[in-house]
């Protein structure tokens, strides 16, 4: 399976939900490694977007499963009328974690492409992201109390994560998204740099 076909099934098990007796048959920690098996084929190096964005689903996963642990336990109280628990920071932490992920794994998707040439790809991930986030935030505001936005704020969300899932296996075969891509500039950097004389720099 390609890279980011990896990831956008990931995104399938984190953000979906198939429940059985009450219990998710989508395992959002599974989901979480699912992503980080498919950014691992994609980073270069310790410290690029990819291998940032893996650290995060790497973290989200123990976060999520912590929270699906603590899930069961969750007052009815909102944060509005109640002083905050345990269990419900851990929830803000994992519904702020998987926003933030996204963003990031968007973040090095778009690095990647915007070079490439595909600019109307990288533009349309910004703007999914942003409304991923966004929706995000003031869904978990309105789950805590803070708003009342009705329904419409979760369909949205949800309509954007199944956009931007979608956009993902559409370019999963992208040769630059592809585990053996290389990139040009860097590669001819290379060849001048071992090119050079000996004390050249």
């Amino acid at each position: 399976m390609p890279p980011l076909a990896r990831i956008a099934t990931g995104f399938v098990f984190t953000f979906g939900a198939l429940r059985f007796n009450g219990f998710d048959l989508l395992f959002d920690p599974a989901g979480w490694l699912v992503c980080a098996s498919g950014l691992s084929k994609l980073r270069r190096s310790l410290d690029d977007p990819f291998s940032r964005a893996r650290s995060l689903a790497v973290a989200m996963a123990c976060v999520s499963f912590i929270a699906m642990i603590a899930s069961g336990e969750r007052p009815s109280r909102s944060l509005a009328v109640s002083p905050i628990t345990f269990t419900q920071l851990i929830g803000i932490a994992n519904t702020l974690g998987a926003l933030l992920a996204v963003w990031l794994i968007a973040e090095a998707i778009i690095r990647r492409i915007r070079p490439c040439g595909d600019i109307s790809g990288a533009v349309l991930l910004d703007v999914l992201r942003w409304a991923v986030a966004v929706l995000g935030v003031l869904g978990m505001l309105a789950g805590y109390g803070y708003a009342d936005l009705g329904p419409i704020t979760a369909i949205a969300w949800f309509a954007t994560v199944v956009a931007l899932i979608v956009v993902l296996y559409r370019s999963a075969h992208s040769p630059y998204l592809s585990p053996t891509w290389e990139d040009p500039v860097r590669e001819s950097a290379g060849t001048a740099g071992e090119g050079r004389p000996p004390g050249a720099d």
